[in-house]
């Protein structure tokens, strides 16, 4: 069996390549798949400690992130659908403005 601090490590890792990946990155693609990938890092931390403790509650919170995600890449990806219409770009910097 993997122990705890082994999930936790992953987690940890996968959580710094996604926050290091928003803070670099400038197109608007590669920064949804990082906060993406932050999610599924919390995910993965929530079902760790829920195996750990014999409960459900962290299992039911991945449903409520995973259903958060899905709106958000949803909502995220009209937005940047959109902005390329519009600008022909994927660059953040570029989006400064709301209106399009």
């Amino acid at each position: 069996m993997v122990p705890l601090s082994w999930y936790l490590a992953l987690s940890a890792v996968l959580f710094t390549i996604g926050v290091v990946g928003v803070v670099i990155q400038r197109n608007a693609i590669v920064l949804f798949m990082c906060i993406e990938l932050m999610l599924n890092a919390v995910n993965l931390t929530l079902v760790a400690f829920s195996r750990f403790l014999g409960d459900v509650t962290g299992q039911l919170f991945v449903f409520i992130v995973m259903t958060v995600a899905a709106a958000e890449a949803a909502v995220g990806l009209a937005v940047i659908i959109s902005l390329f219409r519009t600008r022909e770009t994927l660059n953040v910097d570029e989006a400064d403005l709301l209106k399009l």
